[in-house]
């Protein structure tokens, strides 16, 4: 029998509490090297060192009290029923419930109230409130949880978050500053303090959303409609009234339109059918009518990119490795990437009905139409027996994935970027779109080599960037999928992900991008947060990544062939970029990223 350790000890500690506050006897708890995470009765907390520091020990039992206690005073029905259907209205509502939740038990036991301080104070620290510099950087819905939190409980608001939430505080109490307190009345009643919450939403001038979910039906009506094959053969049959130019598309309608299951299916398999294996890279040369069009520098300073590195997935841990990290991520998100596949193949279906060939019959050269062959048979001076091919209107096109491999993004978002990259590259690819997956972040914390060649140059004023980027390449675009899906693993990797420099990972991957031959490229950015670098930002101006950033965005929208969208996980990117979205969780980056890519392929 084995010996049990201090770990062991801990672990039926914090079960026995999780089941004792949630009156649930069949709570199952487990160690992970993830962020706190919870399904149903499985509940899962970073595991603690082995020898249990008090203050990793007191943040594992608040993260495990605040999930028993949801278990407990939280009804996920009535939730559902009040949430708004905006998405910054519904995070800021997901932050008021668990204000709530986490109130009744602070105030309700004292020993709790310490635990619960302690795990908020972890997750503080990698929210983008701890970095925000302006008003427009902090997150409203974190600002107004530990608002309301202050007053439910008389809890100081942690001090990382201080000096975010100050940005924000005299809009909030301005406009629903008589809202929040009337919240505590309703403190044990999920339903009241759910119209109270939304009220106090109202009072800051959020859109709650609900009055669109009429039109929002409206519009899957018409997706549906979209994927029927009867607009097809109407189109047939216009073109055959019209005699010379008769239309048969050489992929039936009701082909297209087969069961998601059948799709989803075959989406699992490997692709044999490998596209542009003839080159390692195959960054061509620019063709000679299109714009060369690289982003200039904008008067920014680098101290030195001499510990700069591009390099492969494959290249940062050896294949036995990057096996594991696969099997890990595929594990982690089964349930997530068969909703994430059904999407795509909404996707698919859209893509391959643009490309459908179509043929013109009856023409005096061209090809020979088997169809017309006894024809030729009968009458050999018949000289209307060839078909020509149309000219498809589906462009030449390959799409950058872009990803943000910062810190910020550790545990399930980083997780689920991973397994959309992976499943996005496997639909384009199937409809003949090239697909390049790229990730971003820094080779260490606080400088690293750079700063240190900086303090021993006796650290002259305004250095500029002062950290050594590493930008990776996880799947390059003529790439087949089946050769770099294990790459994606590499996203799982412990110790990875570290800072965030966007402005100079977006000009890196759009100069990649726009020496591709394709006739359409489109760049695909996935982010969590502003550009945050601490050495760089702090000896430079505090908004000296942001400026960055936003110079490279709008050179690439205004004078750019490439085409520039993005997704924010949690923080809103609509600010820095013309065609972007926010999303507030980070499972709903599958439909976001699907459905962004079908309005740019539809509205071309």
């Amino acid at each position: 029998m084995t010996e049990r350790t201090p770990l062991d000890d801990l672990k039926s500690a914090l079960t026995g509490a999780a089941r004792a506050i949630a009156h649930q006897g069949e709570i199952d708890l487990a160690y992970s090297s993830d962020a706190p995470s919870q399904s149903g009765l499985h509940l899962k907390v970073p595991m603690p060192a082995r020898d249990l520091p008090a203050d990793q020990v007191a943040e594992a039992r608040g993260q495990v009290d605040a999930m028993a206690l949801r278990l407990r005073h939280h009804d996920a029905a009535v939730h559902s029923a009040h949430r708004p259907t905006d998405p910054v209205s519904a995070a800021c509502f997901d932050a008021m419930e668990r204000a709530r939740v986490e109130a009744l038990g602070a105030r309700r036991y004292t020993g709790m109230r310490g635990n619960l301080a302690r795990a908020l104070d972890a997750r503080i620290r990698t929210d983008p409130i701890a970095r925000a510099t302006s008003r427009e950087n902090v997150p409203l819905s974190t600002a107004l949880e530990l608002m309301l939190r202050t007053r439910l409980t008389g809890e100081p608001i942690p001090p990382a978050a201080l000096e975010g939430v100050l940005m924000v505080a005299d809009r909030i109490e301005k406009g629903a500053g008589p809202a929040l307190d009337t919240l505590g009345l309703a403190l044990d009643d999920q339903a009241h303090f759910a119209e109270f919450a939304r009220a106090a939403l109202r009072q800051l001038d959020l859109t709650l959303g609900d009055e669109d979910a009429d039109e929002a039906g409206d519009e899957d009506n018409d997706d549906t409609d979209d994927e029927q094959p009867d607009a097809g053969d109407e189109d047939a049959s216009e073109d055959e009234g019209q005699g010379a130019s008769e239309q048969r598309p050489e992929m039936d309608g009701d082909q297209s339109d087969e069961g998601e299951d059948q799709s989803s299916q075959e989406l699992g398999d490997d692709d044999d059918g490998d596209i542009g294996e003839s080159g390692d890279d195959a960054m061509l040369p620019v063709r000679p009518n299109r714009p060369t069009g690289d982003v200039p520098d904008f008067d920014y300073r680098i101290w030195t990119d001499a510990y700069d590195e591009v390099v492969e997935a494959r290249d940062l841990c050896d294949a036995d490795e990057l096996e594991r990290l696969r099997t890990y991520l595929d594990q982690q998100l089964t349930n997530l990437s068969g909703a994430v596949t059904r999407l795509a193949n909404r996707l698919q279906r859209r893509l391959m009905a643009q490309q459908s060939r179509a043929w013109d019959f009856d023409q005096e050269e061209g090809l020979l139409d088997a169809a017309r062959l006894a024809r030729v048979i009968v009458s050999p001076g018949q000289s209307l027996s060839y078909k020509i091919e149309r000219d498809t209107e589906f462009r030449d096109t390959v799409v950058t994935l872009l990803i943000d491999n910062s810190g910020s993004m550790r545990g399930r978002p980083i997780a689920i970027a991973a397994i959309s990259a992976d499943i996005m590259a496997r639909t384009l690819e199937r409809c003949g779109v090239k697909t390049e997956i790229l990730g971003f972040t820094t080779r260490t914390w606080k400088g690293g080599q750079s700063r240190e060649s900086w303090l021993a140059a006796d650290r002259p004023p305004h250095p500029g960037r002062l950290n050594d980027l590493r930008h990776i390449i996880y799947k390059r675009a003529d790439e087949p999928w089946r050769r770099a899906k294990t790459s994606l693993g590499l996203m799982m990797r412990e110790g990875l992900l570290k800072e965030n420099i966007d402005g100079e990972a977006l000009a890196w991957a759009h100069d990649r991008l726009i020496h591709r031959p394709e006739d359409r490229r489109i760049l695909m950015v996935i982010s969590d947060g502003a550009p945050v670098d601490d050495s760089t930002l702090s000896v430079n101006n505090g908004a000296y990544l942001d400026q960055h950033l936003r110079n490279v965005i709008e050179w690439i929208e205004k004078k750019s062939p490439v085409e520039l969208i993005a997704i924010g996980i949690g923080h809103d990117v609509t600010r820095y970029y013309r065609r972007a979205v926010t999303i507030m969780d980070a499972e709903q980056l599958g439909g976001a990223m699907v459905e962004q890519l079908a309005g740019l392929f539809e509205t071309e």
